[in-house]
């Protein structure tokens, strides 16, 4: 029966696999369709490069320094395509895939907040520093079973708070880390070209396509499915099912709850439902609710699908208007913003330990100190790569190039003909 049990776990960790892999498309297309027809087969090229890049460097190095060392130290040893430092009940070479799929996720998020005009060779070296080195770092500190996440009576968490950093399926760890890496990149290769006025104020650039805008969100929806209920790696038993089953209806009830609140925030703030905004709404719902998804009731998670999808459409203004950082996509609000919020109110909304539910705050103050820690890491290494890449060499194309599209310049073809 163990035999039965372990086969059927591992067959479930590798379709929650498939599903976020096919994430991958869904964040292309809706990249795509966000911006100009012009730069599509650039876009999408650099998608498959997050995965292709990603899946070498994470199975050769980046999975030993993420899990090595049992936890111990800044970061595990790399492990050169050796496997046989692992052990755990699933099979190795599956959880390699399973974890591997989360890191290219980590790396795409960046390209939309850069699109339309960064060099396609400065986009492959920062996707390989992303795979390579700031996802495995951070990751070690939590999913690796790092100090973040160090259970032990005397461990600093433990000493400090009363309890570790809790991030299920990667709120923090993935979409904050991807969301403020965007910011940053977003911020040194500057704004589109016409996005600003000489006064400042800002000129929306309309996507060419909210079909495949849409058609991508719906499939990241879906493969959402995989993400966050696939994070508890086991089906088998009563336990695993119930878990699974309600991990899988709290994303949902968040998803809708982020797409409800801000089609009626729009609708109140500008007159008419924005559904471009709504489609961002969605997942901003979806990317708050992946840090407590196992631990939030249905009405927790309709309260943080909520409260993303209202902040999502002043973040998004915020960020444009005030601080004129040309984010065509909205990634840094979607995935920055709202994974940072749904971490802190995981805090506060944990049936089994949030503040809100009276069992004091060191939780809460665990999920602040965690994703603070988390996103101090995504900010210092992407000063570091996003300045030190563009005094190298400058990340952004000739201004010609950003007139006439990337697609012809860059890779000799075009999407549409």
């Amino acid at each position: 029966m163990s035999d039965l049990c372990i086969s059927l776990d591992t067959v479930w960790m590798l379709l929650a696999a498939m599903l976020v892999f096919f994430m991958q498309p869904g964040f292309a297309l809706c990249e795509a369709g966000f911006t100009r027809g012009k730069n599509t087969a650039n876009i999408l090229f650099k998608n498959f490069v997050d995965f292709m890049f990603g899946s070498l460097l994470f199975w050769f190095a980046g999975f030993g320094m993420m899990f090595g060392c049992n936890g111990d130290g800044f970061v595990g040893m790399p492990n050169f395509g050796d496997l046989s430092f692992y052990s755990g009940d699933l099979p190795v070479e599956g959880f390699l895939v399973f974890e591997t799929v989360f890191c290219a996720t980590a790396a795409t998020i960046v390209s939309g907040a850069m699109a339309e005009r960064t060099k396609f060779n400065m986009y492959v070296i920062y996707s390989v520093v992303i795979s390579l080195v700031i996802y495995p770092v951070e990751g070690h500190w939590t999913w690796g079973g790092g100090w973040l996440c160090n259970g032990a009576a005397d461990s600093f968490m433990m000493r400090t708070f009363g309890t570790v950093f809790h991030d299920f399926a990667g709120s923090a760890i993935v979409h904050s880390v991807g969301g403020v890496l965007a910011f940053i990149g977003a911020m040194v290769l500057g704004s589109r070209l016409g996005k600003y006025a000489k006064d400042g104020k800002s000129h929306a650039i309309p996507g060419h396509n909210l079909l495949v805008a849409a058609l991508g969100v719906f499939i990241l929806w879906f493969g959402w499915f995989g993400f966050n209920p696939g994070s508890q790696l086991a089906a088998s038993g009563s336990v695993n099912r119930m878990a699974i089953s309600h991990v899988f209806l709290i994303t949902n009830l968040s998803a809708v709850a982020g797409g409800v609140a801000t089609m009626f925030v729009t609708w109140i703030k500008y007159g008419k439902p924005s559904f471009s905004l709504t489609l961002n709404g969605i997942l901003a719902g979806l990317v708050g609710i992946t840090a407590g998804c196992d631990l939030v009731s249905p009405v927790g998670a309709v309260s943080i699908g909520a409260v993303c999808g209202v902040v999502l459409v002043f973040s998004i203004e915020f960020i444009d208007a005030k601080l004129h950082v040309d984010d065509p996509v909205g990634a840094s609000s979607v995935h920055g913003v709202c994974g940072i919020l749904g971490t802190v109110l995981t805090g506060l909304l944990s049936v089994e330990s949030g503040a809100l539910y009276g069992h004091g705050w060191g939780f809460l103050g665990a999920q602040c100190f965690g994703v603070l820690c988390i996103d101090t890491w995504a900010v210092v290494m992407g000063v570091i790569l996003f300045v030190g890449m563009n005094k190298i060499s400058r990340l952004r194309v000739d201004r010609r190039i950003e007139e006439e599209g990337l697609d012809i310049y860059e890779h000799g073809e075009s999407c549409y003909n």
